[in-house]
């Protein structure tokens, strides 16, 4: 019979990941075209974070910074 330290704890919270958490405070004019944006996106609508990190991906793919996913030789 296991005795009751033998029983792990369970994990709380969000499960890690690779990334890196970053604190963004949006002005009340970057916030309502973000929820905007958000309002006109199809089902599952993305969250704030998921719409974050969309538009930052598509601004540094832009600026030749992150490869286009059908490019595997860059952006260029």
């Amino acid at each position: 019979m296991a005795s009751i330290g033998d029983i792990g704890k369970k994990k709380r919270g969000r499960p890690a990941t690779d990334a890196t958490p970053v604190l963004v405070r949006l002005m009340p004019t970057q916030v309502s075209p973000l929820d905007a944006w958000i309002a006109d996106q199809p089902e599952p609508k993305p969250s704030r974070p998921e719409a974050i990190r969309h538009a930052l991906t598509d601004w540094l793919t832009g600026q030749g910074y992150v490869r286009h996913r059908e490019d595997p030789e860059g952006a260029d």
